[in-house]
This record gives structure tokens, C-alpha cells and sequence, in this order.
């Protein structure tokens, strides 16, 4: 009787050790926390938004959906990065996840030939005092305030 707990017992266990597991990611790099997911339309020949600016280093995901009539890609460049989508077909998207880790200017652009000098360019601020983009100012024009 113990023999057969043992016998069904154990596929159970390699079962569960197979599905369980730490948070290592498949690649063996450490996983990171996403800071933020930007969404990114591009068509013939432009990036919208075409300015993303982002308050401090990290990483992010940039949903880059192509709403344009032919095939495109989304690129992220500078400061020691270059990364790149696969091509997106009209009416598609993908999510590129990028680590930011300096302040500063990245371009961001397609890579198909031609498009990028064609407008579908734009750029990524990371850090500085307005660099949220969401914030909103007030001004008042009335006397005494």
C-alpha cells in the first residue's frame, strides 16, 4: 500500500515542480518591473504621439499599433540602447519592452527604408522637471490671485 501512495504521489510532485518555479524569466536575464506602458499609433508617415517624455529611468512597454495601409516597425535608439519590433502588419501591434537607464534623448522611429526620413520619427525624453507630460498648469487672470 505505501509503494502505491509513493508511485502516485510522485507524478504529482514533478508535476508541480515543473509548473511552479521562481520569477526567472526564460532568458536568464533578471526580470524587470514595467514602469509604464506607452501606446504608440503609427501610419504613413508619422508617429503619434510623436514626443514621449517619462519621468525617470526604468523600464517600459511601447504597444505600437500600425493603423497605416502597409507594413511598419518601431525602434528605439540612444544612449546605448537599440532595440527593435518585427514588422507590424496594417491593422496590427506589438509591444516592444525597452530599458531606459539614462536620462536623457532617445529616437524612436521606423526602420522600414525610407520611413523615418519620411516623418515617421519622433523622440523619447527620460528625466527632467516636465517630463511626465501629464501634469496641468492653472493660471489665473483675475486680479489679486
Amino acid at each position: 500500500m505505501a509503494m502505491s501512495r509513493i508511485v502516485f504521489l510522485m507524478p504529482a510532485a514533478l508535476f508541480l515542480a515543473a509548473c511552479g518555479g521562481g520569477g526567472s524569466s526564460s532568458s536568464g536575464a533578471p526580470s524587470s518591473a514595467v514602469g509604464q506602458t506607452i501606446k504608440i499609433s503609427e501610419k504613413e508617415f508619422s508617429l503619434s504621439p510623436s514626443t514621449v517624455r517619462l519621468a525617470k529611468s526604468g523600464t517600459y512597454e511601447f504597444q505600437v499599433t500600425n493603423d497605416g495601409a502597409i507594413t511598419h516597425a518601431f525602434e528605439i535608439e540612444g544612449n546605448g540602447v537599440e532595440e527593435k519590433t518585427g514588422d507590424i502588419a496594417p491593422g496590427s501591434a506589438m509591444t516592444l519592452r525597452v530599458t531606459l537607464s539614462k536620462t536623457g534623448s532617445y529616437d524612436m522611429y521606423c526602420p522600414i527604408d525610407g520611413h523615418r526620413a519620411q516623418g515617421m520619427k519622433g523622440s523619447v525624453a527620460v528625466g527632467g522637471a516636465s517630463s511626465s507630460g501629464q501634469g496641468t498648469t492653472t493660471t489665473s487672470t483675475k486680479p489679486g490671485y
